[in-house]
């Protein structure tokens, strides 16, 4: 538990670390230059960046940690803790460890955001980040932390068996953190040929246009853009920049007060 609390505390340095310099780099290279600094909700979004950024995961840590082991308790031990012991990464070198974190963990979560997408009752949850109408580098905090829950859910057993280390975790979460608030930064960045393996501002914010150019969305990616580019999801026109409009099509009916937004998805 206090290795958890360390971790977070650390986290939240660079997160805020992070937040500054992309705010400086909007400021100096705006790429929407009419687009307020303070725009409209900014404060509301200090309340995710500071909640999210910090209590949120901590707390479904602790909480998920308590009910695993009352869990076991009740039924004499879960059939998949054995998994923890395989460590097929134990004793490799950390750069090791990292790159094939970044890689898998990158395409589970690429999955997950597919589902909130495609599975209605996830959606319900999803919409809250699609709310955003002026993408800027905060516009990244801007989520209900039932999706920390989905995602940890549906990403723990496949890499539990890997035995990351902790500091890799830490490592992978700082720069995961530097891409989202830089995918959703009032930026000018494509990447060049790079864009076809790394996702940038320019790809992403076709992900939050108001029309869907697929089935149920585009641009799912989270750091590598190679997988929309393979599996199909990929949109990036060259003949327009930016969308027209951002949100989601029922947006108007969407709640804007902060409580009413976190208990949106359980009424409807």
């Amino acid at each position: 538990m206090l290795s958890m609390l360390w971790d977070t505390r650390h986290y939240f340095f660079w997160l805020m670390a992070i937040s500054l310099f992309c705010w400086l780099l909007e400021r100096l290279l705006p790429w929407r230059e009419d687009q307020k600094v303070w725009r409209d909700q900014f404060g509301q979004d200090l309340f995710w960046l500071v909640f999210n950024g910090h209590y949120a995961g901590l707390l479904v840590a602790t909480a998920a940690g308590w009910l695993l082991q009352q869990g076991a308790g009740v039924v004499g031990g879960w059939p998949w803790q054995g998994l923890q012991s395989v460590q097929l990464l134990l004793g490799s070198p950390l750069w090791v460890q990292f790159a094939v974190l970044l890689v898998l963990k990158d395409f589970l979560e690429w999955c997950v955001h597919r589902l909130l997408h495609r599975v209605p009752w996830l959606w319900q949850f999803h919409k809250l980040h699609h709310s955003i109408v002026e993408l800027d580098w905060i516009g990244n905090m801007r989520f209900h932390w039932m999706e920390i829950v989905v995602y940890k859910s549906l990403t723990y057993l496949p890499l539990v068996v890997l035995g990351i280390d902790g500091q890799v975790v830490l490592w992978l979460a700082i720069f995961a953190t530097l891409i989202g608030h830089l995918n959703h930064a009032n930026l000018k960045i494509g990447w060049g040929p790079l864009g076809y393996l790394v996702n940038s501002p320019r790809m992403h914010v076709w992900h939050h246009d108001v029309v869907l150019h697929g089935k149920s969305g585009q641009n799912y990616a989270i750091i590598f853009s190679l997988w929309d580019w393979l599996f199909g999801s990929a949109y990036l026109p060259e003949e327009v920049q930016q969308p027209a409009r951002l949100g989601f099509s029922e947006i108007e009916s969407f709640p804007r007060g902060l409580l009413r937004r976190l208990l949106y998805p359980f009424w409807k």
